[in-house]
This record gives structure tokens, C-alpha cells and sequence, in this order.
């Protein structure tokens, strides 16, 4: 073959590569090596991440970022990022029981935890059924601490305390609530599941009261809340029915809008990474990156073992709790955080 044969057939080639670019590497998934099963996972937002990181305990870091807390039967840990990697802090397992203990409170729905937002508290509350039988919630209880006039004597904090109903023949699903802020008030995010249907319930103050304020029409078939996205507009990641469809909605003016459809194969648990979000695939075997926008598949990282207690977000990358009790670390080096 001539050499200028050989350069006319490579010329398409390196164009090609040129124009593509390089492919974009795979995520990269370890596991940390910890003394015992993981059965329970907070992120940085939970009240227990909370309590970890202002009670003053001497075994972390001054200036500590964003941790996770992870526990089972046989030990505890924190987890915060140290650089570029996850450190892993060992805590007495006492430690963090006592840390936690206040998550269920007092006539919360077994099972599921209060959500903490400044002033604000809120739990699922009054146990009844959802109309095809399942566990939920007849409402969530909010309490707000009240202002106090500052004087000589110590004085007790006031709280408000209110109820919300989901609404008639409707129950709340046994789901924790999420907190999220929109035009400067704070909203909490549940399920509503009524006869017809499960929609995303949008509750916030109107009229000086706590209600639901607006929620996303029902649809047949079960329904769960993958991820929130803090910020301007606000935003959630549901998925729908037993196919496992990707609905992402904004909730900008407490209004919910549908802002995209995506493909099916999903399932609960996800995160917000930077522009993208991170969810669970349906047999909860790999992590996927899909864009914000429009839920476009960018990557997909495959796990040792399928998706347990949840996931958190340390900087950009995912800790991910295994059902089998391992802890696993996904770096992707093409995420934007």
C-alpha cells in the first residue's frame, strides 16, 4: 500500500479523535476498611451529622467539612473528606446511640426521623394506612422554637406546634421528609398517597399556617423521592412506578413544574452532585450520573454489591452504604462539584 494511500485512510480516523476528544474515564469505586457491618447511614444534612459535629468531640478535626456517620452492631465512624481522600474517624458506638436517640421522637411514625431546619422540626406523626394497605402517616407534626425577650431570669422556649393532614382519604407515605428552601421560607418535602394516586406534597406556610401548599398530580403506582437539589429554583428527583421512571421536577414559586422525563430503570436512593444527579439503578447494583437538565446518562458506576442504607454526598464523591455491610467510596473524576 502507498503511504499515500495509508494517509488517506488514517486522516478520517485522527479526525475523528480529535473531534471526540478523550473518552471520558469510568468512575472509580474502593470500599473503606472498617472493623465492622454498616447498618445505618446519615448524611451531612441529618440531624445526626448534626449532633457529630457540634458536641465537641475530641477525635475530629477542628475545621471538619461535611461528614456522613455510619454505625452498626459492633461499632461507629465518622467520615469526612481530608483532601482528596474519606477519612474514616472511629467513635465508641455509646457515642453515637446517644447522639441519635432523639431522631424518632416521641409519637413519630416507627421507623422514620424528624427533620431539623434552624427553628424548625418536623416529623411524621399519627400511624394509619394508605389505601392499598400500606404504612403511612394521618400528618406531619412541625414545632418552631419561638423568640424569647432576653431578661435576668432564664424562661423557657416557647414552641408552636401544628399538625398538617395530607388531605382527605390521603395519608403521608412512610418516607422521611426533606427540607428545602424556596423564595427564602422554609418547605418541607413528603408523599401524599391517595386513592387515586401518589404525588409529590409540597408543605409551607401560607396564610400564617402550616399546610400543604401545593403537590404534584397523582399518579397510579408507587413513587419515591430519589434526591432534592438545594438552591435557585429548587428541585426534585422522583421515581415513578414499578419501571423505575425519572421525573424531575423544579419547585421554583411552590409551584411544581415537570421539567423532564427520563429514561426507566431507576430507584431510590440518589443525590445532588454538582450538575448532575447521582441515582441508584433499579436493581440497585450501580450508580448512575445523569445530567440535571434532562436526566441524560453520562456514566455508570457498578458496585461490589448492590445499594443498603442510603448514600451521601462528601465533595465530590458518593459514599455508599452496601446491603452486604461494606462501605463504598465512588470518585469520578469527569463530576463537576
Amino acid at each position: 500500500m502507498s503511504e499515500r494511500r495509508a494517509l488517506t485512510l488514517l486522516l478520517p480516523a485522527a479526525l475523528a479523535l480529535l473531534l471526540t476528544g478523550p473518552a471520558a474515564a469510568a468512575p472509580r469505586v474502593s470500599l473503606l476498611d472498617l472493623p465492622f457491618r454498616v447498618t445505618q447511614l446519615r448524611d451531612a444534612g441529618s440531624e445526626a451529622a448534626l449532633a457529630v459535629t457540634t458536641a465537641g468531640l475530641p477525635q475530629l478535626p477542628r475545621k471538619a467539612g461535611p461528614v456522613a456517620v455510619v454505625w452498626g452492631e459492633n461499632g461507629a465512624a465518622v467520615l469526612t473528606l481530608s483532601g482528596d481522600t474519606v477519612a474514616v474517624v472511629p467513635l465508641p458506638l455509646d457515642a453515637v446511640e446517644g447522639l441519635t436517640a432523639g431522631e424518632t421522637p416521641k409519637g413519630a411514625l416507627p421507623g422514620t426521623r424528624r427533620v431539623l431546619a434552624g427553628p424548625v422540626s418536623a416529623y411524621l406523626s399519627g400511624p394509619s394506612r394508605a389505601p392499598d394497605g400500606r404504612p403511612g402517616a394521618a400528618g406531619v407534626t412541625v414545632r418552631e422554637r419561638q423568640k424569647v425577650t432576653m431578661s435576668a431570669d432564664p424562661k423557657p422556649v416557647p414552641v408552636a406546634t401544628a399538625t398538617v393532614p395530607p388531605g382527605a382519604g390521603a395519608v403521608f407515605a412512610a418516607d422521611t421528609l426533606r427540607p428545602v428552601e424556596i423564595d427564602g421560607s422554609l418547605h418541607l418535602l413528603a408523599l401524599g398517597e391517595h386513592p387515586e394516586g401518589t404525588g409529590l406534597a409540597l408543605i409551607g406556610r401560607q396564610d400564617g399556617n402550616w399546610r400543604v401548599r401545593a403537590e404534584t398530580p397523582p399518579e397510579p403506582g408507587p413513587l419515591a423521592l430519589a434526591a432534592d437539589l438545594p438552591g435557585q429554583p429548587p428541585a426534585a428527583l422522583l421515581v415513578r412506578g414499578e419501571e423505575g421512571r425519572l421525573e424531575h421536577w423544579s419547585l421554583a414559586g411552590g409551584k411544581p413544574a415537570r421539567q423532564a422525563q427520563g429514561a426507566e430503570g431507576f430507584s431510590a436512593p440518589g443525590a445532588a452532585l454538582g450538575s448532575e444527579w447521582v441515582v441508584a439503578t433499579r436493581d440497585r447494583a450501580a450508580l448512575a450520573y445523569l445530567s440535571l437538565k434532562d436526566l441524560s446518562e453520562r456514566a455508570r458506576a457498578t458496585l461490589p454489591a448492590p445499594v443498603g442504607p442510603g448514600l451521601a454526598v462528601l465533595g465530590n464523591r458518593i459514599v455508599v452504604a452496601l446491603a452486604d455491610g461494606r462501605l463504598a467510596v465512588v470518585q469520578d473524576g469527569d463530576a463537576r462539584p
